[in-house]
């Protein structure tokens, strides 16, 4: 069996977010392309939709870029409305992006030394 540990998403990629009425869009790449398998078993549209069940997504559609290393969200229904309708000032979505970069990501321990050093450059 081999030894795990739990590092949030943001140790493993970086995202990018907008919106448009109440549309959110996430995109997640990763800093190595050597982890799109890793994200894609652990990055699901069920496990995004939970991060955002607050906000209860009326669906989450994940798009695979598997050239580029990295998945597209689309959450309906999250922006209660869009930016302009909204009381929320902090609702849109380049702000809620950083909610899923601190989901947590299982990794083989023995890439720890890794990754902690690609994050120090």
């Amino acid at each position: 069996m081999t030894e795990t540990a739990i590092l949030p998403l943001h140790a493993l990629a970086h995202g990018r977010a907008g919106d448009k009425g109440d549309r959110l869009n996430i995109s997640i790449i990763a800093f190595d392309p050597a982890d799109y398998l890793l994200l894609s078993e652990q990055v699901t549209p069920e496990r995004v939709a939970a991060v955002f069940a607050d906000r209860a997504p009326t669906s989450v559609q994940r798009y695979e870029l598997p050239r580029l290393a990295a998945f597209n969200f689309v959450l309906d229904g999250v922006l209660e409305g869009g930016v302009n309708r909204s009381l929320n000032l902090d609702s849109h979505g380049k702000t809620l992006s950083y909610r899923l970069l601190g989901l947590s990501i299982e990794v083989p321990a023995g890439r720890l030394a890794e990754i902690r050093q690609a994050n120090e450059r």
